[in-house]
């Protein structure tokens, strides 16, 4: 029965941290732009026709 004097302390602060962290990281922008990071990868610019593709060389 002692034991349940520890663990109900123990319990409010694991709650009390998990709250402060998910307020932490709603606050720092954690949350806003969900779809973005999935989206962002199909659309990669590298491909072909972006400019970025290797010339050859000229020939002296």
């Amino acid at each position: 029965m002692e034991i349940i004097y520890m663990l109900i302390p123990l319990a409010l602060v694991l709650v009390a941290l998990i709250i402060w962290f998910f307020l932490w990281s709603v606050r720092s922008g954690q949350f806003d732009d969900l779809e973005g990071p999935a989206h962002r990868i199909l659309m990669d610019d590298d491909g072909i026709g972006s400019g970025k593709e290797a010339k050859p060389e000229k020939e002296s």
